[in-house]
């Protein structure tokens, strides 16, 4: 019983490093519709749309440093295009555009990659009062953009992920979803005994 509870923290310890480590590599984008109405999860896509196209016009970061700092100076840039989508659709809703740290994000697959759950830093895009269901994907490096020719190792690689990161987010060494659901299961641990 000693040597599994061993294990498990060894694990447990070995896999909140890694999502650390991967964490500090990106920036996640996280678009928050005003509601779960079918119009405002339409609106939240377009808004998605015009995000992803004036970031990716202007972010040439090859860091996640010079991607924060971009992102930073451009918050209000992006602001004023999330809004103007809006306002072109009719709605006349706020919307909020900030870039923050330590957002929580559950473990996501996507098509070719998949991240693990875990705290990250996120250009939060929150529509009206933001009580809908969201759409996030990853900025930087630019894993989300359709512009994206290169493959997701590729770009990792280009964005100075390590071999080891481009391998847990892709796959490439297999069973990284079965190790982000430990991940997960060693956090809520961790939280439940801090409650305790």
């Amino acid at each position: 019983m000693l040597v599994a509870l061993g294990a498990a923290l060894t694990l447990g310890t070995w896999l909140s490093g890694t999502q650390g480590a991967l964490a500090e590599s990106v920036v996640r984008l996280h678009v928050i519709a005003n509601s779960d109405s079918q119009a405002d999860q339409a609106l939240k896509l377009e808004v998605r749309d015009a995000v992803l196209e004036e970031s990716g016009a202007f972010l040439s970061a090859s860091t996640v440093e010079e991607a924060r700092a971009q992102l930073t100076a451009a918050l209000p840039r992006l602001e004023e295009t999330a809004r103007a989508t809006l306002r072109r659709a009719g709605c006349g809703d706020e919307v909020k555009v900030t870039l923050e740290e330590n957002c929580w994000f559950p473990t996501k697959e996507y098509g070719d990659f998949a991240l693990p759950a875990g705290e990250y830093t996120a250009l939060r895009v929150v529509i009206g009062q933001g009580g809908g269901r969201n759409w996030w994907c990853v900025l930087f490096p630019p894993l989300c953009l359709g512009a994206v020719s290169e493959s997701v190792e590729e770009t990792a690689a280009a964005a100075g992920l390590s071999q080891d990161q481009i391998s847990l987010i892709s796959g490439e060494d297999q069973g990284y979803v079965v190790r982000f659901r430990l991940l997960e299961w060693w956090d809520s641990l961790l939280l439940s005994l801090g409650a305790a």
